[in-house]
């Protein structure tokens, strides 16, 4: 099974950090077998067998990137799960902390879910998909410490894990293990990002009327909130069999199943589903991160379509490298009340596809 966990992409209008790395088993930005993706995850999960077996765990994954990896982490270790967030969610107060070199710098997590179980945890697993300085971790256990002022133990778990010792120096009098798959030197990454020269295809939104099938399945769980990682999967699993389903998927067709922003973990895991029927499937999904594209053979991301959000129209999200693909199946919990997002991604990848599914998670 072919897996690389780094690609190096210059990022867009960024003076903190001019590089970001990309990985392309990992099911965000960069289209592959879903199977891939769930293998990485299981095999990060399995760093953590039998190390805390007298512990109570809560595993929380960081929006946006890193919702699927963790759900998956969850999953396999049998524990709790949430997610943080930068979405609106109504009637909830939240615990707010800062992701300093990212586009979105602000970072959320529900503090009335995290309040109605701190009491029972020993331990905060925080799940990455790549950590670089450690310094939103150290952020987030600095506002949970003050909140709560309990003498909690708090683990890291990423595919990729590119501290210093200098970076290591700052979690002093922290009780924190990191564990990773992958040790990376981050050094020269910014020169390598900024050696790209060939600009790609770079195409503006298209907020023309898009028509699509529309498909509603019920039964939403939402990571946003804490939920059972067990009982999550088998709602995945609902889900994906609904899928299935009501879209009327046949075998032996090149499939591509998208996922909206931190909507991430359900899209992959139907994608599986789809692709243990005999079908091609590739799975990705629409991000905020805005990367430039370039053409050089070893730029990751050689196309990009801007998008409005499907979740704030006035938010500008993306989508990379997209290809031909006899069926696209679009996965999101987005409400869908204002049609403009919806529109700029069906008219992006309409380019690509004649067959077009839109497949809303409701509860």
């Amino acid at each position: 099974m072919e897996r690389k966990f780094i690609s190096i992409a210059k990022r867009e209008n960024n003076s903190k950090r001019g590089y970001l790395i990309v990985n392309p088993s990992q099911g965000k930005h960069i289209p592959v077998s879903p199977d891939v993706s769930l293998s990485v995850f299981e095999e990060l999960a399995k760093l953590i067998e039998g190390k805390y077996e007298n512990e109570s765990l809560l595993f929380i994954g960081f929006a946006e990137t890193a919702t699927a990896i963790g759900a998956q982490v969850a999953i396999s270790s049998g524990m709790p799960y949430m997610q943080t967030t930068r979405e609106i969610i109504s009637g909830v107060e939240y615990i707010f902390f800062s992701e300093e070199h990212s586009h979105a710098t602000e970072q959320k997590l529900v503090k009335d879910d995290l309040d109605s179980v701190i009491e029972g945890i020993d331990r905060i697993v925080f799940v990455e998909d790549e950590v670089s300085t450690g310094k939103t971790i150290l952020n987030i256990i600095k506002r949970i410490r003050k909140i709560y002022g309990r003498n909690l133990s708090f683990s890291v778990m990423s595919i990729l894990n590119g501290m210093t010792a200098s970076d290591m120096e700052k979690y002093s009098g922290v009780d924190i293990d990191f564990l990773f798959l992958e040790k990376i030197d981050r050094a020269h990454f910014e020169e390598i990002a900024s050696g790209f020269e060939k600009k790609g295809i770079e195409n503006p939104p298209d907020l023309s009327f898009a028509d699509y099938k529309l498909i509603s399945i019920d039964g939403y769980v939402n990571a946003r909130r804490l939920v059972d990682s067990k009982q999550y999967a088998i709602s995945c699993a609902n889900f994906a069999d609904k899928i299935i389903e009501k879209a009327g998927i046949e075998s032996g067709k090149k499939i591509l199943v998208l996922g909206t922003e931190e909507f991430m973990y359900p899209a992959i895991f139907a994608g599986k589903k789809i692709e243990e029927l005999g079908n091609t499937v590739r799975t990705h999904s629409t991000t905020r991160s805005p990367i430039s594209a370039y053409s050089e053979e070893n730029y990751p991301l050689h196309s990009r379509y801007q998008l409005s959000s499907l979740y704030d129209s006035e938010r500008t999200t993306y989508i990379y490298n997209l290809d031909f693909y006899d069926r696209v199946l679009i996965i999101t919990d987005s409400a869908l009340e204002d049609r403009t997002g919806i529109n700029t991604l069906v008219n992006a990848v309409r380019r690509f596809s004649k067959s077009i599914t839109v497949v809303r998670w409701v509860k």
